[in-house]
């Protein structure tokens, strides 16, 4: 029996503990927080990603989490309505076969997949890493050795097995800082089943009030150095970032105040890499090829990825370097797309003008009407192939 170890138990490291399972691979799950984490914003599985969540029979589960589909209205400074883009248009545009889900409620059902055949070590990472044509040794933080067949780094942008492997050159920072968070219940000044969403010169704030424990709020923004940003914390960050709007962002602030370790906060960055493995090793999911929230897509492509990866290595048998590159010629034009894609999404979350929101929001405008729809709808399934 082939033993796998995969550092990260978030989406891509649960996802493809999940898949080699099925092939009968024994694993270990490392991950460097003390607990299972959850919250975060929605995520949108679609196309590839939203196929290899159906062959990992995540659907039923997922199914009672679907969000749906909502209203969204886009907002002034003082919260005036300035347009509306109904749920018809999403559902138009997204076809049938996509989910909108928490990325929280994704990771539990993974977890609840997995949990009772997979071994998990929490409070730990890589440290080094030595492999030769057989195994691969891996040395954790918590002093113990572990050999595999395969290593699996899973563990995101800041990955620590990226390093340990090949080196710290691989992260793009970009002069974005994103945060979001869940609001335990809905902020007053939002309707139920509706998003707000403000869209100015270099920022985003997004609520959506899906009814208790199912809203969230969103904020991205342009800044000349997000180190600081996060030095600051979530808190004082947003504030000076956010404090001038209304439309429910300073209830959601407030929010914010009573718990702000729940928060993701984090630069925004992109991970380029010439190759995503090396003999026994491999990343995946955001480790290898995070193409940003200006892209989506981050939760399709890392089920997608794993997915694929089992795929490959069933293929190619006891060949394991052979499957690795087997795998990433199959799945790299996708993610080279999304991340050509997350660049031209920076004017669209932090628009460099008011010329830029104006032609954001006529080209909001011209989707919602009904001869456009047909043209998205074909134009997202071109993209999704």
């Amino acid at each position: 029996m082939k033993r796998a170890v995969i550092v990260g138990a978030g989406i891509a490291g649960l996802a493809t503990a999940l898949r080699l399972g099925q092939d009968g691979w024994r694993t270990l799950v490392v991950e460097r927080a003390p607990a299972r984490r959850s919250g975060g914003y929605l995520v949108n599985l679609l196309g590839a990603g939203y196929d290899a969540a159906e062959r990992l029979a995540l659907i039923p589960a997922l199914s009672d989490r679907a969000l749906g589909l909502f209203t969204t209205v886009l907002v002034r400074a003082d919260g005036r309505p300035k347009l509306t883009v109904p749920a018809a248009v999403a559902e138009a545009a997204l076809g049938a076969r996509t989910m909108s889900v928490f990325r929280g409620d994704l990771e539990t059902a993974l977890y609840e997949a997995v949990r009772d055949r997979v071994e998990f070590r929490f409070g730990a990472t890589v440290t080094s890493i030595d492999q030769d044509a057989g195994q691969v040794r891996i040395v954790l933080s918590d002093g113990t050795t572990e050999e595999a067949d395969l290593l699996i780094g899973a563990d995101g942008v800041h990955s620590t097995t990226r390093t340990a492997a090949f080196g710290p050159d691989h992260r793009v920072d970009l002069p974005y800082v994103v945060a979001a968070f869940p609001l335990a219940h809905p902020v007053a000044d939002v309707p139920e089943s509706s998003a707000t969403t403000f869209i100015g010169p270099g920022r985003t704030a997004a609520i959506v009030n899906l009814g208790p424990q199912r809203s969230s709020a969103f904020f991205t923004y342009r800044c000349a150095n997000p180190g600081l940003e996060l030095e600051q914390g979530p808190v004082a960050a947003l504030r000076a970032a956010f404090g001038d709007l209304a439309a429910g962002v300073p209830e959601a602030l407030r929010h914010l105040e009573t718990d702000p370790a729940g928060a993701y906060f984090d630069r925004v960055s992109q991970v380029v890499m010439p190759r995503w493995s090396t003999g026994r090793i491999v990343l995946l999911g955001d480790a290898a090829w995070c193409v940003t929230l200006f892209a989506g897509h981050g939760a399709a492509l890392a089920l997608a990825g794993a997915d694929q990866l089992g795929t490959a290595l069933r293929r190619h048998g006891h060949d394991i370097p052979a499957a690795l590159a087997d795998w990433e010629a199959g799945l790299r034009p996708e993610v080279t797309k999304r991340q050509a894609l997350a660049r031209r999404g920076m004017y669209q979350y932090a628009p460099p003008s008011r010329f830029h929101v104006w032609i954001n929001d006529v080209t909001i405008r011209a989707i919602t009407l009904p001869g456009v729809r047909g043209l998205v709808r074909r134009g997202i399934e071109r993209q999704n192939r």
